[in-house]
């Protein structure tokens, strides 16, 4: 059969394919070129954000940690402490600038800050801002109180006055001596009789002051008080025994303990190294080997010189661990014991010399109130004031 041939319009549709074919094709071999050309072309903008928001769905940013608290000054105290009765006590009120100082509970405070303040004179730390706008002396905390915390924490607020009011008060603090102990009301005999005190006059005694709430300075408070820089309430005590013998440490220690009274024992450590025997007892150098008469009968703190002085003092104060205040034997000092004491580091000694300590009086020659056998408590309230 013979084929029909194309007409017309076939023919134009036949031209019609053949230049789409070579226009797709051109297309085509552009478009590899170009990838060619550039083969990291990044994706269209509407594909980056489709991805960006798939990550943003599927990994949430980071939870910010918070920031920690700081320390406080007390707490950063404590933070290495493992010690469960260390207690870190801080200091409040005007002119007030000391940070925390670590103390140890059920233990006696031990060298509380004494602050100056320009035109007034500390009167101490109390256990809170009302008792020290008060002044009550009860509320009156120092180196004769138990260190009690809560959360291993306190704090203490700080009294002023001024020295106008100090000046007018004048207060005069008693030291009381005692000796030896004895539980014979009829007293012991023999030349040393008037330093035997009766036990039972001697619990009276402690009694008294602990009833009516008298205030026992520490010897730093005693020192700042004679500088004008600290103030003192009237019915302010310091005990004292010298010697530190076997009644002392039997029978005068243990009603010691009863009242819970602070109290100094001045020890001759030649004779005593051994450490205190109560909370309540600070012991002070008596002398290390000096307790005895020198050449011209009276002590050997009086025959020997500065120098030798001063080499006894620091063995006594090698054994006690402590220098501060000292004792003089039998009383007797002169201006080469002073210098002997200055020497070896010592700030101040007490004499047998009967007064009371004031404002202004020579630290190397306090004086004293000498309780001898048979003061009741009317005597001792008699030399109180």
């Amino acid at each position: 059969m013979e084929s029909t041939p194309p007409t017309h319009r076939s023919r134009r549709r036949q031209r019609l394919g053949i230049a789409l074919s070579l226009a797709a094709a051109v297309t085509i071999a552009a478009l590899t070129a170009l990838a060619l050309l550039h083969p990291a072309t990044a994706p269209p903008a509407s594909a980056s954000r489709a991805s960006a928001t798939t990550r943003t769905a599927t990994t949430p940013s980071p939870t910010p940690s918070p920031t920690p608290t700081p320390l406080t000054p007390a707490q950063a105290l404590l933070e290495t402490r493992t010690d469960p009765k260390a207690c870190a006590v801080s200091f409040a009120g005007a002119g007030i600038t000391h940070g925390p100082q670590l103390q140890t509970q059920g233990k006696l405070y031990r060298y509380l800050p004494i602050p100056r303040r320009t035109g007034a004179v500390f009167a101490g730390w109390y256990a809170s801002p009302k008792a020290a706008a008060s002044a009550d002396t009860p509320s009156r905390v120092n180196g004769a109180d138990v260190v009690t915390c809560t959360g291993r924490q306190v704090t203490l607020y700080a009294a002023w006055t001024t020295p106008a009011a100090v000046k007018a008060a004048d207060v005069g603090v008693p030291i009381l001596l005692y000796h030896r102990f004895t539980t014979n009301p009829a007293g012991e005999p023999g030349s040393l009789r008037r330093n035997y005190m009766y036990t039972g006059d001697f619990d009276a005694q402690m009694a008294y002051l602990a009833d009516h709430h008298f205030y026992l300075p520490t010897w730093d408070e005693l020192s700042a008080f004679i500088d004008g820089k600290l103030a003192l309430p009237h019915d302010s005590v310091i005990i004292t025994d010298d010697d530190a013998d076997t009644t002392w440490l039997e029978l005068g220690v243990p009603i010691i303990e009863k009242h819970k009274l602070l109290t100094t024992s001045f020890v001759i450590t030649r004779w005593r190294s051994e450490p205190s025997p109560s909370i309540y007892v600070l012991q002070r150098s008596h002398t290390h080997d000096m307790h005895d008469a020198g050449a011209n009968g009276r002590g050997k703190m009086v025959n020997y010189s500065a120098d030798q002085i001063a080499a006894d003092m620091r063995k006594s104060a090698k054994i006690l661990g402590v220098k501060e205040v000292m004792a003089y034997p039998f009383g007797d000092y002169d201006e080469a014991a002073k210098q002997g004491l200055r020497e070896a580091g010592f700030a101040m000694a007490r004499t047998t010399h009967h007064g009371y300590v004031h404002a202004g009086t020579d630290k190397l020659a306090l004086p004293c109130i000498r309780m001898s056998y048979g003061t009741r408590v009317n005597g001792l309230v008699a030399q109180l004031g």
